[in-house]
């Protein structure tokens, strides 16, 4: 894998959190989350099933709750490994995943249509907006 396509290290990326980092198809960003699984890592787009224009989380990648991932506005429940819904308002549906690939302890985009961009989030949106409900607590 090239230079350009590593994401982190996979020892970067969190036992119980997630990891966000921002990929682009030339023009537009998308986020992506990682998740360390038992035998590598999963990553999915940063965004709820439920209603796909929300995130996943509030600005710095997904919670955790017992082992699966958490929408901080809906507290829907996805498995870590499949991205499949346990719980929620989109039960049944499944997180749209993302190509990565472990080589040597490092993490590479695998996507062919998008380009790593950073780790972190992309920073086009607006986290000030609380009008829908909120599982964070915060």
């Amino acid at each position: 894998m090239d230079a350009a396509s590593r994401i982190a290290a996979l020892d970067e990326v969190p036992d119980d959190d997630t990891l966000l980092f921002t990929i682009r198809d030339g023009f537009d960003r998308e986020e992506a989350i990682l998740t360390k699984l038992a035998d590598g890592v999963a990553a999915y787009r940063n965004h709820c099933q439920h209603w796909t224009d929300v995130r996943l989380d509030s600005g710095d990648g997904a919670a955790m709750r017992d082992g699966e991932l958490l929408c901080q506005r809906h507290g829907a429940l996805f498995e870590q490994a499949t991205g499949y819904c346990t719980t929620g308002p989109c039960e049944g549906a499944t997180l749209e995943t993302v190509g990565v690939t472990v080589e040597n302890g490092t993490i590479y985009l695998d996507e062919p249509d998008y380009e790593f961009e950073k780790l972190g989030p992309s920073g086009e949106h607006d986290l000030s907006s609380r009008g829908r409900i909120d599982f964070s607590g915060t």
